[in-house]
């Protein structure tokens, strides 16, 4: 199987406390992303079903999710091998009703791509990654990472919860000599 399942494990004094860290942590950045996603200087793209479906709130606005995309960095350089990366990311809110289109990655030099769940209500649609003739169905879990390759076509399915699912898409490609 081509894909990874990976919880999101922030550093704790107690390890009993790390669900409680993971679930405030995601609400935080619920809240600050909440905050910002309709002001009209938030870069949005890939206008679909009546929403855009990639939303740039970036680690200004949202400083809590520095903490993730840290740990996300982490887990990529285990992944590839690679020391050297920067990370690309965007949230998605997927309200109820929505779903993501078959796409992939694999557009520049990403080496991994990723996704992490912020929130994740039950039956609000699976990641469905494409292997040949195969179709593998992740279910989401908040305060969970899944990494596959960028050239892995995936789609997510519709949302038939009652309540918006919130992730954060992530791409790594190799640092670039001015992020040093």
């Amino acid at each position: 199987m081509n894909y990874q399942r990976l919880p999101f494990q922030p550093a704790v004094n107690d390890p009993a406390d790390s669900a409680a860290v993971v679930a405030r942590i995601n609400r935080q950045i619920t809240e600050a992303f909440n905050a910002s996603r309709h002001d009209p200087e938030v870069k949005k793209t890939h206008f679909f079903g009546g929403r855009y479906e990639n939303v740039y709130v970036g680690t200004d606005r949202v400083p809590q999710l520095q903490l993730v995309l840290d740990q996300a960095l982490d887990y990529a350089r285990q992944i590839t091998g690679v020391n050297e990366l920067r990370a690309g990311f965007w949230f998605n809110a997927m309200p109820p009703g929505s779903d993501t289109t078959l796409h992939r990655h694999d557009d520049d030099d990403e080496l991994l791509s990723g996704v992490y769940y912020i929130t994740a209500p039950e039956n609000s649609g699976n990641l469905i990654i494409h292997e040949g003739d195969q179709r593998h169905e992740i279910t989401p879990v908040a305060g969970h990472f899944i990494f596959f390759g960028p050239e892995v076509p995936h789609e997510v399915g519709q949302n038939n919860s009652d309540t918006e699912r919130l992730s954060i898409g992530i791409n790594f490609g190799p640092a670039d000599d001015e992020d040093h």
